[in-house]
């Protein structure tokens, strides 16, 4: 399973929010705003504070990628 936070980061540009800022609000770790920026997976309690924080829903955040299977 692939999950994508552009959509984040793309929300946090039209908030005008640094990802210093959101982690701050949310009161998240350095090392799970790092996993983000990487595109890892994180717990639903770390989205449940985002979605909180910048007023959205898990679908305004993330992006599920389907893998490609092979045969």
């Amino acid at each position: 399973m692939a999950v994508s936070y552009n959509r984040l980061w793309k929300l946090l540009i039209d908030k005008k929010m640094s990802k210093a800022g959101l982690r701050k609000a949310a009161g998240i770790a350095p090392n799970t705003m790092t996993k983000l920026s990487r595109d890892e997976t994180v717990t639903l309690a770390v989205l449940e504070k985002i979605c909180a924080v910048v007023d959205a829903d898990f679908g305004d955040i993330m992006e599920y990628i389907p893998e490609e299977k092979h045969d």
